[in-house]
């Protein structure tokens, strides 16, 4: 995997342990296995950011930043995924999954009302599509969260084989001299 890349981006812990809102987890914050760029912490760091990026709740850094802790994996993967919903992002991704949600509930054929934007009538329609949210969302967020491990797992083997052929055909090339 392209590590000088990633360190090249990612923040380093020492700027993560400063950040306001994680302070929280104190001396957690110091496990190395948090900071590691091989194919496990990625991985699974990516998948814990996808999973709550997911999720239909503020502050979403902090339940990533716990889970990563929790299972040990790269802490900055799982905080830069989180922000895939972003302020651009997030009424899209929400609707669709209450759209989801619906159709995996079977009641996609539900009454319509009128959208307004206006806090009043999100707190008036919470009580008619909270379930469809949060089962759409809770399974998109494993659903993608286990399609974003699978990837960085492929990737990684892909990045590993060609290194390999590059290697091998590099010694062949300096036997056949």
């Amino acid at each position: 995997m392209p590590r000088k890349l990633l360190r090249r981006y990612l923040p380093r812990s020492s700027e993560v342990r400063r950040h306001q809102q994680l302070r929280m987890f104190g001396q957690l914050l110091g496990n190395p296995r948090l900071w590691h760029l091989n194919r496990h912490g990625i991985a699974g760091g990516l998948a814990t950011g996808i999973f709550w990026a997911l999720m239909p709740m503020p502050f979403q850094m902090i339940p990533s930043a716990a889970t990563a802790i929790l299972l040990r994996v790269n802490l900055p993967i799982a905080l830069a995924s989180v922000w895939i919903s972003n302020p651009l992002t997030m009424a899209p991704m929400l609707y669709g999954q209450y759209r989801f949600g619906l159709w995996l509930m079977g009641s996609e054929k539900r009454q319509r009302r009128g959208f307004e934007p206006s806090l009043d009538w999100f707190w008036q329609e919470l009580g008619t599509i909270w379930q469809p949210l949060l089962l759409g969302s809770l399974v998109a967020g494993i659903l993608c969260a286990l399609a974003g491990y699978g990837i960085v797992h492929l990737i990684w083997r892909l990045h590993i084989r060609a290194h390999l052929v590059r290697r091998r055909n590099r010694r062949r090339r300096g036997a056949t001299r």
